[in-house]
């Protein structure tokens, strides 16, 4: 009787050990199951519903609202797109800008107002007809756009772990499932790299940021010459300036002097908006800082191994490179001040002031 009494005992605390250790590893710092769980489909609204931080674990969510500015992300078309492939997918977009936001949270960020408000570069006839219904009237419409032949339609969008990816995918396969226009979303080195494919006909549609978009129209910065041989479709969503670092001793951009920092590949958009934020400081991205040359996915992963201090990401927040950053720990996002935005957006007026609410990570 002893035996089996023993023998019982033994097994129940060994089961309430078991369910002890289990109990820390079921739930990631970003509410998923399992430390062994598959990597998410970035082909899918991968960052969807990643800014609710009430499943994070706390440690890793940025409790302080972020300052700082963002450029707008722009598609836009060659302008050999037909008109009435540009129009339909222009519209299955803003017609259903709440089924859209089911599958990925950028969805509530579409607006009409923004959308038909780019004034640097002229608007496809086909998306320019379209806001003209909804009482939206663009700046001015591409002559002579509009004109091509149909064909399926390859959509440049960015790196996999970042929005536009993400977000690019979701529209393709909601414009293909629910038109007669067929779009297929391609990773891609982002907005310089979109603009140069777009220019070469390899692609006929993509996604950019609107500083790089102005660079290229006007053939100034990160363009030699001037390519003008696409149009707007619309302007989506702001995407904010991120300055991402895992050392809670960094607070300004000013402590940024001296650290090793990733500012994009040089030569990129993300280069040029860490320039022109380290400048509003006076911080020389060559000599004031130890530069390092990175997309999104290695600056995370050079900040979760400690090799770098701090990273500039510049996407849609959340970003899903950020979002998977701080599930290995406490991440925080460094804000800019008043003094130095103003300073900011003087000089360089295609930037608008952004507050990243807290709670996005």
């Amino acid at each position: 009787m002893k035996k089996k009494f023993s023998l019982l005992m033994a097994v129940l605390m060994l089961a309430m050990l078991l369910a002890g250790c289990g109990g820390d590893q079921t739930v990631g710092g970003d509410g998923s199951q399992g430390g062994d769980s598959a990597p998410a489909d970035t082909s899918a609204p991968a960052d969807s519903g990643s800014s609710d931080s009430s499943d994070n674990s706390g440690a890793s969510a940025v409790a302080e609202d972020t300052n700082t500015v963002a450029v707008g992300a722009v598609v836009i078309a060659r302008d050999d797109v037909p008109e009435d492939d540009i129009y339909a997918l222009t519209s299955a977009i803003f017609e259903n800008i709440p089924t859209i936001t089911e599958q990925h949270a950028k969805g509530g960020e579409l607006d009409l107002d923004f959308a038909s408000s780019v004034t640097s570069v002229p608007y496809h006839p086909g998306a320019a007809k379209y806001f003209a219904e909804k009482g939206k009237e663009v700046a001015s419409v591409k002559d002579g756009a509009g004109s091509g032949s149909s064909k399926s339609l390859t959509f440049g969008t960015g790196g996999e772990s970042g929005t536009y990816y993400a977000f690019g995918g979701v529209l393709s396969s909601y414009i293909s499932n629910n038109t007669s226009v067929s779009v297929t979303a391609v990773t891609s080195g982002g907005s310089k790299a979109n603009i140069e494919d777009l220019a070469a006909g390899d692609i006929q549609l993509g996604f950019v940021q609107s500083d790089v978009m102005s660079y290229a129209y006007n053939g100034e910065r990160l363009f030699d010459a001037k390519v003008e041989n696409f149009s707007v479709v619309a302007a989506l969503y702001m995407e904010q300036v991120q300055i991402v670092t895992t050392n809670p001793d960094i607070k300004s951009v000013a402590d940024l002097a001296g650290k090793s920092v990733s500012i994009g590949d040089r030569g990129s958009g993300v280069w040029f908006n860490a320039v022109d934020v380290l400048g509003a400081y006076d911080i020389d991205p060559d000599s004031g800082i130890s530069p390092v040359y990175q997309g999104f996915g290695d600056s995370a992963d050079s900040l979760k191994d400690k090799k770098i201090d701090a990273a500039f990401v510049v996407a849609g927040a959340p970003t899903t490179a950020i979002v998977d950053l701080a599930t290995s720990g406490p991440v925080y996002l460094v804000s800019l001040d008043e003094e130095h935005t103003s300073a900011l957006l003087e000089s360089s007026p295609y930037y608008s002031a952004y507050t990243i609410p807290a709670g996005t990570y």
